[in-house]
């Protein structure tokens, strides 16, 4: 069994999906459009038609998958989701941590904490709630 993080945006999922991708050294593995549907498999609002329906982004044997919706005034966006990565050493860990930060707003600093490692939480520029930690290692 695997957990996929599913993230749901009102008309930026590509953009958001895009970012990520550069700063995960990911890939977009599938990105389908809601006018790609077969015709009245369900409606669709004009709006929405050259939205993303379903993304699949991977790195590092990670899967995150996205769209947008077609009901924006139902969306509030990040508090649904908080994507924890768990990065290799305290040098990766600052590396997607403050890339992520990049036009967002820090929660809690990365830095060294209680139970071991290092942790940071911070809310990126699309409103999505992260999570970066690292294992402590002991010299």
């Amino acid at each position: 069994m695997k957990l996929h993080p599913y993230l749901t945006f009102n008309g930026n999922c590509e953009a958001a999906m895009n970012f990520y991708k550069d700063v995960l050294d990911g890939e977009i593995t599938i990105m389908s459009r809601f006018d790609e549907a077969p015709p009245g498999e369900f409606p669709i609002p004009d709006f929405a038609k050259k939205l993303i329906m379903h993304l699949t982004l991977e790195f590092r044997g990670c899967t995150i998958m996205a769209s947008d919706t077609t009901e924006p005034n139902k969306l509030k966006m990040g508090s649904n989701v908080t994507l924890s990565i768990n990065a290799d050493d305290a040098d990766e860990g600052v590396a997607i941590f403050n890339s992520l930060l990049d036009g967002g707003q820090a929660i809690m600093p990365f830095q060294e904490v209680f139970w071991g490692g290092q942790f940071g939480m911070l809310v990126d520029q699309f409103g999505v709630q992260w999570m970066v930690s690292t294992n402590h290692n002991p010299s």
